[in-house]
């Protein structure tokens, strides 16, 4: 056995390991902690396939900013989760049968999978290795050119979410305290720093 394939299964394994844990651990916060762990290791098999970009960007953008956002999120709030837990056996039936109809759709496209072997022969990357490119090169080529209004969209939906997170938290809400841009605005030197003189050994009323 080489040393890639002996990664590939090292990597693989775990990150199988750590799918099941996200699903099977009772702690929501130890289900983020193998979340990560199935990132990282997901991020290995792409080093090892070769897309060292796509490998990084998972790192920095799901390990970094998504998974750890859902760690602070569920460590910050105080969620009763044995009162979410009620309710699971009344909605088992249901999930149940979503499950098994995932189940059956993914041995229908798994049993009818079939590789092509002059794609093994004639690999993708063959023309970026060519032109020796490197592999984020040849992403950034195939985004900005062929893909590009589709990248663009993408850009605008997550704009347009980024705009509705926003209104939605700037909602009035009893006893909730909101920045006045005005008045911020408007702040002289004057009213933002006062000088004071203190007598020894007494304190200050603010």
């Amino acid at each position: 056995m080489t040393a890639a394939a002996a990664f590939f299964y090292l990597f693989a394994g775990f990150a199988i390991a750590s799918g099941f844990m996200v699903i099977a651990a009772r702690n929501p916060v130890t289900s983020v902690l193998f979340l990560i762990l199935a990132f990282v290791n997901a991020a290995g098999l792409f080093v090892l396939m070769g897309a060292e970009f796509l490998a990084m960007i998972l790192v920095v953008v799901y390990v970094g900013a998504v998974a750890v956002l859902f760690l602070f999120v569920v460590m910050m709030l105080d969620v009763d989760f044995a009162a979410l837990r009620q309710g699971f056996q009344q909605y088992l039936p249901i999930g149940g049968l979503i499950g098994a109809i995932f189940a059956i759709e993914l041995i229908l496209v798994v049993g009818s999978w079939a590789i092509d072997p002059g794609i093994v022969r004639t690999p993708i990357g063959q023309t970026a290795a060519s032109e020796a490119l490197t592999n984020t090169q040849a992403l950034g080529r195939v985004l900005y050119t062929d893909y590009a209004y589709f990248f663009q969209i993408a850009g605008l939906v997550l704009l347009v979410a980024m705009i509705g997170a926003i209104v939605l938290t700037l909602r009035d809400r009893p006893g909730v305290k909101r920045q006045n841009i005005a008045v911020q605005n408007a702040r002289t030197q004057g009213m933002a720093v006062e000088n004071r003189k203190v007598p020894s050994r007494q304190g200050v009323e603010v």
